[in-house]
């Protein structure tokens, strides 16, 4: 019943990302809300709710293409929402780019899914930084995977940021360690028809999240509610 109710879902999802007339970025938002929900439909796979619950932050990129070159490269598209004020309800999304080597896979190219939880606030702030390395300005770790975070590694406890993958069907932990993370002012334009920097909309919550980002909000509400931190006041 579970795996028909996630095709229906997933039938949806993708009826709704082909209307006519959605933009790039609207796509885009579709089909994080379509891994978040497929990464969190099997507890013994999934992102740990206790977890979930602490993040300030997730982030999608849906249908990461892996392409290996010796050390391996890897490009990809996604969107990271926060909790508003850190932790309120889900808020707007601020697009971003993320390229690098050494993502875990460095044999074939392969189109992946990755979510990654920004633990602290501390860590949010760092990635609003243009150019902000993975594992360098901010710590990174392969995520744990089941239903709770028991038995979870203190390096993966201490860690601002935890990643995790979906290829064919099967869910892990992978460390994004050396990859590169940049605002996508491009797109974020696109979606809100105005100039924002990721600050404004992730932490100052100045833009209103759009329709297309109303499914994701929601799909994040149903596994995590409420939780995160709150931001410190400037």
């Amino acid at each position: 019943m579970r795996k028909l109710m996630s095709i229906v879902l997933g039938l949806t999802f993708c009826g709704t990302a082909l209307a006519a007339g959605e933009s790039k970025e609207a796509k885009r938002l579709e089909s994080a809300a379509y891994v978040v929900n497929e990464i969190m439909q099997s507890p013994e796979q999934g992102i740990p709710r206790d977890l979930l619950d602490r993040a300030v932050c997730v982030g999608i990129i849906p249908s990461e293409i892996r392409l290996a070159f010796g050390l391996g490269g890897s490009y990809g598209k996604g969107a990271l929402v926060c909790r508003k004020g850190g932790n309120g309800p889900w808020g707007a999304p601020s697009m971003f780019t993320i390229y690098g080597v050494n993502f875990g896979f460095q044999i074939g190219g392969k189109a992946t899914d990755i979510v990654f939880i920004v633990m602290n606030t501390g860590g949010v702030r760092k990635l609003l930084q243009s150019g902000v390395k993975l594992g360098v300005d901010a710590s990174a770790a392969a995520g744990p995977v089941g239903r709770t975070a028991e038995g979870a590694t203190d390096l993966q406890m201490h860690a601002e940021i935890l990643s995790y993958s979906r290829s064919r069907g099967l869910f892990a932990g992978v460390s994004l360690a050396g990859a590169m993370l940049r605002p996508d002012y491009g797109a974020n334009y696109q979606l809100y028809k105005h100039v924002y920097e990721p600050k404004e909309i992730l932490i100052d919550g100045l833009a209103a999240a759009p329709d297309a980002a109303k499914r994701m909000d929601d799909i994040l509400v149903q596994f995590s509610p409420k939780g995160g931190e709150p931001f410190p006041k400037a």
